[in-house]
């Protein structure tokens, strides 16, 4: 499958404060994945769940992200992992109408 834009969205489910989360080294891991352009954190209100929005340069590094790193990741904490799959080009043009930084 080609393309232009992958995005990607994890979830784990593991009640850790943000906070207590050590991300200078997860962050050093993640540099190390191959075709992650970009990503945001994001943390679960209420919840403490933990995850993040990322971008690829194609589906087949996405999915390998997934399968791997954020599955390690998952089973490391004793979490759920949740991961949903986007084909960015369908939401290019409301993207770019909203200023996405991921459309220039």
């Amino acid at each position: 499958m080609n393309l232009s834009k992958v995005f990607l969205y994890a979830e784990v489910q593991v009640s850790v404060p943000f906070s207590q989360l050590d991300w200078h080294s997860v962050n050093a891991e993640m540099k190390k994945e191959k075709g992650l352009l970009r990503k945001t954190w994001l943390s679960g209100v209420n919840t403490n769940t933990v995850g993040g929005f990322y971008e690829f340069d194609s589906v087949e590094n996405a999915r390998a992200y997934a399968e791997g790193f954020l599955a390690q990741t998952a089973k490391h904490v004793g979490g759920s992992l949740t991961v949903k799959l986007f084909d960015g080009d369908v939401v290019a043009q409301a993207s770019r109408d909203m200023k996405s930084p991921h459309y220039s």
